[in-house]
């Protein structure tokens, strides 16, 4: 009985981290699918957090209750697009490059972030800590199947939502003419071109919906575990949802997977310094698991993931 238990609060643990790196892939996946690069994810997660805390903080102060966290999350996409396009004007119209538009963004957003902290709260370097925040949800009667009721189905708002959106993002990427407009623009923006599509506003749209999911991301991690909002928030959360991206190799279900082994490490992380043998381990070694398997999981996908043909590659009309 204690095994199924332990199983099934491992499996939930899993997902409450894995939840804001699918978010977070899912937006990469399509910037990048589009042709766009980008590692600004971290900082789109930052102000998807800093986002979601202050308009979460200010509602329940306003006496709207429950509803809160979810204008919270309204409040997150908003900040999420705001940043992308920035990131998007830099890069789609202006042909920066786009990894070093990708590190501004980062430092923007974070800097941004903690500037406003300290405006709001007296000097804080955190927001308040919020009373209205999402708290999990059971499904009846899938919730009392051992193991995987416990583990999947008594969650988070926002971890059903991203299975939804997963099922949702392979669809309209792999199953619709969107999709495949995107898909062209950033394997051969060129041809796309020519028959009549618009590099430009298809990127542009790649791009503002990786800073809402992104957005989502960050507050995904406000709202359902720290409660607040301060500069270590994310702590490189976003660069592990890019590894992810890769790994899955732009797919939806691929992305999906990886988010789960990298939410798997820090779920176990936390479950490992249960056990005696864990007493002899720093504690740093089980906080350091996450971002050393990113590393191995990257060395190991360098040569075998293939992405978009056009990515990373600045559009110019005159050269068609």
């Amino acid at each position: 009985m204690q095994f199924i238990e332990v199983s099934g609060q491992l499996i939930n643990i899993t997902l409450v981290f894995s939840t804001a790196l699918i978010f977070a892939a899912l937006g990469g996946m399509f910037s990048e699918r589009s042709g766009v690069v980008n590692i600004g994810l971290e900082g789109l997660m930052v102000s998807g957090a800093f986002a979601a805390a202050v308009a979460t903080d200010y509602a329940t102060q306003a006496g709207l209750g429950g509803i809160s966290p979810w204008i919270g999350l309204i409040a997150a996409i908003v900040f999420g697009v705001v940043f992308s396009l920035l990131h998007a004007v830099a890069t789609i119209t202006f042909k920066s490059d786009q990894t070093v538009v990708g590190v501004v963004i980062n430092i923007l957003a974070l800097g941004t972030a903690i500037y406003f902290t300290r405006s709001l709260y007296d000097g804080s370097a955190q927001t308040s800590q919020l009373t209205e925040v999402f708290h999990k949800v059971a499904i009846p009667f899938l919730s009392d199947i051992p193991i995987i009721g416990e583990g999947i189905f008594r969650s988070y708002p926002t971890t059903y939502i991203v299975i939804v959106l997963v099922i949702i993002s392979y669809f309209v990427l792999f199953k619709t003419p969107f999709g495949l407009r995107l898909r062209a623009v950033g394997e051969h923006p060129s041809s796309a071109d020519t028959v009549g599509i618009s590099v430009t506003k298809y990127r542009y749209i790649g791009v503002m919906l990786s800073g809402a999911l992104a957005g989502l991301g960050g507050a995904t991690i406000t709202l359902t575990t720290t409660s607040s909002f301060a500069h270590n928030t994310i702590s490189g959360q976003g660069f592990i949802a890019l590894a992810a991206l890769i790994f899955g190799k732009w797919n939806p279900l691929g992305l999906a997977g990886a988010a789960v082994f990298f939410g798997f490490a820090q779920a176990l992380r936390n479950f490992a310094q249960l056990f005696d043998f864990s007493k002899q381990i720093p504690t740093e070694v089980f906080y350091m698991l996450p971002y050393v398997l990113t590393l191995i999981v990257l060395a190991a996908a360098v040569g075998r993931s293939s992405a978009p043909a056009a990515l990373g590659q600045p559009y110019d009309p005159a050269r068609r």
